[in-house]
């Protein structure tokens, strides 16, 4: 019994000074579903997006990223981008957040794009949540082939200074 006792005092110690860490912030590639004939031409379920296919002024939410560990790869406004049109798009690992929360959003990575840390907040990426709603209702296999499992519109993201405010 009082083996038992200290090798779970043990272990509760030990992981209690662990720091958690997380791919947020982490360089990843943003991608997209792969049609039918891609999939049977490259074996693949999803192909990179490139410069071209993403508009410069605005946000970019790229579902099924496997270099994330949520999937999800994010490019927002204020992203670097390639002088490349050819080019594959980067982005960094995001996760769905909740509305109203400050934490869960913090980047704690030496590799994360420079300047991210600081803007890092939960915001909305996708439609609003009633649309979202809509959506599934009218079509749900359409709905889960564009955005997944993913239920909410709020992931970490980075904010521009002129929504923080600066």
């Amino acid at each position: 019994m009082f083996v038992r006792s200290a090798l779970f005092l043990s272990a509760v110690l030990l992981l209690g000074g662990c720091e958690v860490t997380t791919e947020l912030g982490k360089p990843c590639r943003l991608v997209r579903k792969a049609s039918a004939e891609e999939q049977e031409t490259f074996g693949r379920k999803f192909m990179p997006i490139l410069e071209r296919d993403v508009a410069p002024d605005q946000d970019f939410i790229s579902f099924g990223s496997l270099d994330c560990e949520d999937l999800i790869c994010v490019r927002d406004v204020d992203s670097v981008r390639s002088e490349d049109p050819t080019a594959e798009a980067l982005g960094y690992c995001s996760k769905e957040c909740v509305q109203g929360t400050t934490t869960g959003c913090e980047v704690t990575r030496d590799d994360a794009p420079e300047g991210l840390a600081p803007r890092m907040t939960c915001r909305p990426l996708l439609l609003d949540q009633a649309t979202l709603d809509a959506i599934r209702v009218a079509d749900e296999q359409k709905y889960r082939d564009t955005f997944g499992e993913n239920n909410s519109p709020y992931f970490c993201a980075g904010a521009s200074p002129q929504a923080q405010g600066t």
